[in-house]
């Protein structure tokens, strides 16, 4: 919810930038600084001036002065320095029981309610323009390919500046929790889809994998270690078994890992260690979801995670070492299914059933990454309660 990270202006203050040297105009509660614009206005910046401090939602929609453009509207976005409170909103304010649903702005959910029923919703709604979901500031898929404007973004949030190294940019950005990850499941896109640098030396190759990484490195391995186990159980059946056993394990460790490690939000530590190391495992991940290069995971992240497990397998079946290497061999192709399955989700055309699972998966990125924790099936979020709805939830906020 980007707005509430920035300030809201008196309406005193927002009517003296009325000159050359600081110009504010105002859309129903958004407020805009346009002095840097005032040179380049195509009418002449004195025509900007003499609404200098005012709202012009009327003279950008008058066609006797000049209808204007999408384009005039995106200028308008990048120069977004705050909002305004009106008197209606204030009035509003003022009468309800909870003033800090309704300012400072934008409203949440209630205090938009509380608006409409005091008739004061429309220049709220008016300057917040399309719904967007609350949590992610997106309003559907197509969202998610949009370029970011670097400048504009780091002068809009105060996050981090796109256009720089990412890593030392968290280490010492001094962040609270709750920004922080306010911020970082915010999406957005780097260059059309190019990975914006994260360590900015030779460490930054490290950081990327192209998706046909995961099976090269991780097939051989799991078909030898087949071919190992199917010595030791003498049975293809067996083998076969214990295999797809492995293989209906990882969906849970799949669910699990995705939910209690990757999005283990809310038992954050509120340091830069926790917030760096949660950035580096996934945050980077929502940040830019399609940054084709840090969506699978480096064999080097992957040898961390897999060791406990092949430990585990051992202890359980601990009575037969083959069946144990079985059962892991299992699990691991479930993984290198998972990796190549994400990455086709984000960035390829697919049949019929991976269409319905690409709408689930983006719908966690754009709209709910609290829920939809599954990735290659939807399995277990029923199970656990955390099934994302189709079509997707009631935008609750205008942006």
């Amino acid at each position: 919810m980007p707005g509430r990270n920035l300030p809201t202006i008196p309406q005193s203050e927002v009517a003296a930038k009325n000159t050359k040297s600081a110009c504010y105009v105002t859309i129903g509660t958004k407020v805009f600084d346009v002095t840097d614009f005032l040179d380049d206005h195509p009418g002449g910046g004195d025509l900007i001036l003499e609404y200098g401090g005012k709202d012009v939602t009327e003279i950008l929609k008058d066609e006797i002065s000049h209808t204007h453009s999408e384009a005039a509207y995106e200028i308008l976005e990048d120069s977004l320095v705050g909002f305004v409170a009106t008197d209606s909103v204030l009035k509003t304010a003022v009468k309800s029981e909870h003033p800090d649903e309704i300012v400072p702005l934008p409203p949440s959910s209630e205090g938009m309610r509380e608006l409409k029923q005091n008739g004061s919703a429309n220049g709220v709604a008016a300057a917040n323009g399309k719904p967007v979901y609350e949590t992610t500031g997106l309003s559907g898929e197509e969202d998610l390919s949009k370029d970011t404007d670097a400048n504009t973004d780091f002068r809009t949030h105060k996050f981090l500046d796109l256009s720089k190294p990412l890593f030392m940019q968290v280490w010492r950005g001094n962040f609270s929790k709750e920004f922080y990850l306010q911020q970082v499941h915010r999406p957005r896109h780097y260059k059309g889809g190019d990975s914006a640098p994260l360590f900015g030396n030779f460490l930054e190759p490290l950081s990327k994998t192209p998706w046909w990484v995961v099976p090269v490195v991780w097939l051989p391995p799991v078909t030898y270690g087949t071919y190992l186990a199917r010595q030791g159980l003498g049975s293809t059946l067996q083998l076969s078994l214990y295999w797809t056993l492995g293989l209906c394990i990882w969906t849970l460790v799949e669910y699990g890992l995705h939910r209690c490690l990757f999005h283990v939000d809310h038992y954050l530590p509120d340091n830069r260690v926790g917030i760096t190391a949660h950035f580096l495992l996934h945050g980077i991940h929502h940040y830019l979801p399609m940054d084709k290069y840090r969506l699978v995971m480096p064999p080097t992240l992957f040898v961390v995670l897999a060791a406990p497990f092949w430990k585990l397998a051992h202890t359980i079946f601990f009575y037969n070492w083959y069946a144990a290497v079985a059962v892991y061999c299992g699990g691991i192709f479930g993984y290198i299914c998972y990796d190549e399955t994400h990455y086709f989700l984000h960035h390829k055309t697919l049949p019929a059933y991976w269409r319905e699972l690409k709408k689930y998966h983006l719908q966690h990125h754009f709209a709910d990454f609290e829920n939809g924790f599954g990735v290659t099936s939807r399995f277990w979020d029923r199970i656990f309660g955390t099934e994302l709805e189709l079509p997707p939830p009631k935008v609750v906020k205008t942006q």
